[in-house]
């Protein structure tokens, strides 16, 4: 389903961009970068290629712990899995009894190299694999797996919404121990994430957007000229576009979501491009509508939204994983 940008939804985020008291919320002390805590794991294998390592910090818990699980952004094709202490508080997670996971994969350039078509499934995948090998271990790691809330920036966050609205993916007739485990989250917390991954349905919500192509081995992602090829050639991708593309698995089975945009700074006005289109709080917006049309609740945050309880994607995964503590198993 496509909602096309149009005066109405402008007028909207400009309404919703002017600040009143009844809308304050606490001080965002959560997003200043916390010095890095070391991790209980480091560099462990959940695959047998060098990028399909993650780190683990453990809570201290007499009980299972919930976990935060964190995907990096850089476009699927930089970055590192340490970025996490640049949007998240690792030791607050640890002192409120929430362990915490930070996940490397697979690039895009890696996919190219070896012929994966399209090169997006990589790096999805490689999320997908990491989190069921966390689930492997929640005996070892005292993990409570009922309990587990995703996070992630920009394409990392993408990942995340992919996995968190795909049905679950276990295949309990593998031979995989691990391929039998589920990719079901208990809530979602996000930043700036990539919603949609279909040209036109973007090119409808945010004119001047050019993100995406290169997940589908076109070439950088920064270049207005990489994504017009892709766009006259929709159809070609289209069935791909549907397999990995997070927005096309929105149903009524969706877990709780929380999404931030900290830059979008200003309303958008009409006539104007945004100045960061690919990290427009209109791709927010337009999943909470869709999420809406499903009965869906979706809690959007950006500078001057409306309704929004929780300051940034922290306080929202520290409070729902935090819930019902005393009965968790």
């Amino acid at each position: 389903m496509n909602f096309p940008v149009n005066l109405g939804l402008i007028v909207f985020l400009a309404i919703c961009a002017v600040p009143t008291a009844a809308r304050a919320l606490p001080p965002a002390n959560l997003l200043v970068k916390a010095e890095a805590t070391p991790p209980t794991h480091a560099d462990v294998p959940y695959g047998n290629q060098p990028r399909q390592v993650l780190d683990f910090w453990q809570a201290h818990s007499d009980r299972p712990t919930p976990l935060v699980f964190y995907v990096h952004g850089g476009g699927w094709q930089n970055q590192d899995k340490t970025d996490i202490d640049d949007h998240l508080n690792v030791r607050a997670f640890l002192d409120a009894g929430i362990s915490v996971a930070t996940v490397n994969y697979r690039f895009l350039e890696d996919a190219d190299d070896a012929h994966i078509v399209p090169p997006i499934q990589w790096p999805l995948h490689d999320a997908q694999r990491a989190l069921q090998f966390l689930r492997t271990k929640a005996g070892a790691w005292h993990l409570d797996t009922s309990r587990i809330g995703a996070s992630g920036v920009s394409a990392g966050g993408g990942t995340v919404l992919w996995l968190a609205l795909h049905p679950d993916m276990a295949d309990l007739a593998s031979a995989d121990p691990l391929a039998r485990e589920s990719t079901h989250f208990h809530c979602v917390g996000v930043k700036a994430p990539v919603v949609s991954l279909d040209p036109q349905q973007v090119r409808e919500w945010i004119p001047n957007a050019i993100f995406g192509a290169h997940a589908f081995g076109f070439a950088d992602l920064t270049r207005a000229a990489s994504f017009q090829p892709f766009y006259d050639t929709r159809e070609k991708y289209r069935a791909d576009i549907r397999r990995y593309s997070p927005d096309e698995f929105v149903s009524k089975d969706a877990p709780p979501i929380f999404v931030e945009f900290p830059n979008q700074d200003k309303p958008p006005v009409p006539g104007e491009p945004q100045t960061d289109p690919n990290h427009s709080a209109i791709s927010g917006l337009m999943l909470k509508r869709k999420l809406a049309t499903f009965g869906v609740s979706m809690e959007l945050q950006y500078p001057g939204a409306p309704d929004t309880r929780h300051a940034n994607m922290q306080a929202y995964l520290t409070e729902l994983l935090s819930r019902d503590t005393a009965s968790a198993k």
